[in-house]
């Protein structure tokens, strides 16, 4: 599987729980849609993913991706219900950065 390099660093940083280094994924003005919430630049991702770190204690398992829509499915392990599931994690990359994420099922 031929992951870009900031989605490689992005499921690096998640399963290593290293909130800061998943950040730095992101551009400054990036926007994330997960559960139904929307959050909106590098700081409050960087908050959210902290919180979900330590709610869920999630890593991701890579198992495919989609060049063409820069789509990456993974299943997704952790302390909440109904675990593990796979879930569809939708880029729009620029610049090297993630501009946009979208979570879902």
């Amino acid at each position: 599987m031929n992951l870009p390099k900031v989605v490689e660093e992005f499921v690096k940083a998640k399963n290593s729980f290293d909130s800061v280094a998943f950040a730095e994924c992101f551009s400054e003005t990036a926007i994330v849609f997960d559960e139904g919430k929307t959050h909106t630049s590098k700081k409050e991702i960087e908050q959210w993913i902290d919180n979900s770190n330590k709610q869920y204690q999630d890593t991701l398992e890579p198992i495919d991706y989609d060049e063409k829509q820069d789509i990456l499915f993974a299943k997704v392990t952790g302390t909440f219900p109904q675990s593990p599931v796979v879930l569809k994690f939708q880029f729009t990359i620029n610049d090297g950065k993630i501009q946009n994420l979208k979570v879902t099922e």
